[in-house]
């Protein structure tokens, strides 16, 4: 089984491409940085995980994401390798996100507006959003 969930903080807004085919598909790439607690050690350190969203996820990502922003995500590992201009093998290591969703009570709007939260805990959803761009169904 492969499968990945992590929560953490992105470390710069998403790069988001858009990949032309039959039809356009849009590509997402951000970076999570993921705390590591050392046993007994006061100091925290983070990993840097470097992520890819598809299609609708990565439209609502680049809406919707920025940094500094707590996220949880799932997916799965997908690696790989080239050949860099150097003639060197680099190899890598991606999480392939299937679900994303904001890791905060208070989340940011597009505009860096926080969004209110109803007393049952859950975010309102803000204006001009379609059913189809939210990434849960």
């Amino acid at each position: 089984m492969n499968k990945v969930i992590l929560m953490g903080r992105l470390t710069r807004d998403p790069d988001v491409r858009y990949i032309q085919g039959e039809t356009e598909m849009a590509v997402a790439k951000y970076t999570l940085a993921v705390g590591r607690y050392r046993k007994g050690g006061k100091e925290q350190q983070a990993d840097f995980i470097p992520c890819v969203v598809f299609r609708k996820g990565a439209e609502f990502a680049e809406k919707y994401f920025h940094q500094g922003m707590k996220l949880l995500v799932s997916g799965h590992i997908q690696t790989g390798s080239y050949v860099n201009k150097d003639g060197h093998k680099v190899y890598t290591t991606e999480v392939m996100v299937t679900e994303q969703e904001f890791a905060e009570k208070k989340a940011f709007s597009p505009d860096h507006i926080q969004m209110g939260t109803e007393e049952n805990g859950f975010m309102n959803i803000p204006e001009g959003i379609d059913d189809e761009e939210l990434p849960f169904q």
